[in-house]
């Protein structure tokens, strides 16, 4: 099989670019307005709330803010707040503005992904068209891509820096710079963009050392030019809000899972964060994933370069290890580690393509390989219908319990009244007010003591918190009938409990223990 590596693999690619982007951003934009049409234009996450509080206070206030006129850091996505932003700022309906990027962002990356295939099989004419649809029709980056949230723009980005990558051994500074800047974009995307930008550098390092310094030091130095310079001005951001370099989000997350990686071993947290994005058509491109790993490190004696085709497979394995380690938090269709799906959908399609030529030398595996290909396509495309479901049942649970909870605050609590808050996304969108985050992100200096009842009540109490908005498990000491809680209202809504869960419930807080009649 030939690996396509010279500087005439781009060129090759031109012939379909064309006919396959139109083709991808179609396909793209019917699937995400398909899933945003049946759940109503909402949002199936309550951290898209977030965003779209941040990208509407940036725009309106020019402050960095969660509760106007109070900045903070509780946002890890900046580049993904300023996009929001200018959508608020040209006055754009924001539905419509963020299923528009999450579906550019979804044609994007297929196409990304279109080009890579070209190059690892320049002599198969469709393979750069399969594996781009396959991209596209993955139902959890469509998923992503409708969801208000900064997923599919960093799995976007994860392709197109090694895309990079594998240029690099024939660029030099100019090469390396745009590199860096695009490792820092991906970065302010999602902090996970450090670790990607590392192994891809490592990985250039590691094919071009024995060429020499002169071949691999410029790069490595306009790449670092270029990432210091770009995500200087957010990290003295961050410094001025929080006093450190990076957010409070990651800390924050990581003490409320503190009990789960206590109680878990290191292999049950990874397979439990591998299990939820292989749910899909994706899963049948298992073999063709091992497959190409064995052929790929077959080549590596005979070319070190061919290491960085196996750049996706590493980034993959290291964002799913990494969150196994310190978030291991695989709810909502394994969202932290959706990122990973790109590289491994991108190599599974390849690696079948590789089997389907292979298997040509016996019936058998004619049968076999065809099959499975037809199978894979078949699933590909049911999943990519089937998800708008999902996305739909996310979304209700989302409209039902946050954001009714939220409008009922918003019509019937005075708002200078202190409220205290797990959920805080659909409450600051649609009704802002002073808040007491019980997740930290906006309030981190609750990180110390989150997982303590007794602490978390006594500083309620001691800012004054009037109201609480919790479901019954992010109530400290998780006691509904606790008695310095007087229930106001409860949202009855009807996806959540048919889900296993519960419903969102406002409290009065009755800091003597005794309601009023």
């Amino acid at each position: 099989m030939k690996f396509a590596t010279d500087d005439s693999a781009p060129a090759r690619t031109f012939a379909f670019v064309r006919p396959t982007a139109v083709l991808l951003l179609i396909a793209a934009l019917l699937l995400v307005a398909l899933y945003a049409a049946v759940a109503d234009g909402g949002f199936p996450l309550d951290d898209s709330w977030i965003h779209q509080v941040y990208g509407r206070n940036l725009a309106q206030t020019g402050l960095w803010a969660f509760v106007p006129g109070a900045p903070s850091a509780a946002s890890t996505a900046p580049l993904y707040t300023v996009l929001l932003a200018a959508g608020y700022t040209l006055g754009m309906p924001f539905k419509l503005w963020t299923h528009g990027l999450g579906a550019l962002a979804l044609a994007a990356a297929g196409l990304t992904g279109a080009r890579l295939a070209a190059r690892l099989m320049p002599e198969q004419q469709y393979i750069g068209l399969a594996a781009g649809l396959a991209l596209v029709g993955t139902w959890h980056l469509v998923w992503a891509a409708a969801s208000g949230m900064e997923t599919m723009l960093f799995s976007l980005w994860t392709l197109a820096l090694m895309t990079l990558g594998w240029d690099a051994p024939e660029g030099g500074w100019r090469r390396g710079a745009l590199f860096g800047v695009c490792a820092a974009l991906a970065a302010l995307t999602r902090p996970e963009g450090v670790l990607l930008a590392g192994l891809v550098g490592a990985a250039v390092l590691a094919a071009r050392l024995p060429a020499g310094r002169r071949r691999w030091l410029p790069w490595l130095l306009g790449a670092g030019a270029g990432f210091v310079v770009c995500i200087a001005p957010y990290l003295i951001l961050n410094l001025q809000l929080t006093g450190g370099l990076l957010p409070n989000t990651a800390a924050a997350k990581q003490a409320e899972y503190a009990p789960i990686i206590a109680l878990l071993p290191y292999p049950r947290r990874l397979w439990e964060m591998f299990r939820p994005i292989f749910a899909g058509g994706q899963i049948l491109l298992l073999p063709g994933l091992v497959y190409f790993i064995v052929m790929t490190a077959r080549r590596l004696r005979a070319d070190r370069e061919k290491l960085l085709f196996l750049l996706p497979v590493g980034w993959a394995l290291a964002l799913v290890a990494l969150y196994a380690a310190r978030l291991p938090a695989p709810y909502q269709h394994g969202r932290y580690v959706i990122p990973a799906l790109p590289s491994l959908v991108l190599v599974g399609v390849v690696g079948t393509a590789w089997m389907l030529r292979e298997s040509r030398r016996t019936l058998a595996g004619r049968v076999v390989s065809r099959a499975l290909a037809a199978a894979g396509a078949l699933a590909f495309g049911y999943f990519a219908l089937a998800g708008a479901g999902i996305y739909s049942h996310d979304v209700d649970i989302i409209d039902e319990e946050m954001v009714t909870a939220a409008q009922w605050i918003q019509t019937h609590l005075p708002p200078e009244d202190r409220l205290a808050v797990h959920d805080i996304g659909a409450v600051g969108y649609f009704a802002p007010r002073p808040i007491l985050d019980l997740a930290g992100l906006v309030n981190p200096e609750i990180i110390p003591f989150i997982r303590d009842a007794a602490a978390l009540w006594d500083w309620m109490q001691a800012n004054d918190a009037r109201y609480l908005m919790a479901f019954p498990d992010q109530i400290p000491g998780q006691n509904p009938d606790d008695p310095r809680l007087c229930r106001v209202f409860v949202t009855g809504g009807k996806a959540s409990p048919a889900a296993g869960g519960a419903n969102m419930a406002v409290y009065a807080l009755a800091w003597d223990g005794i309601c009023p009649d």
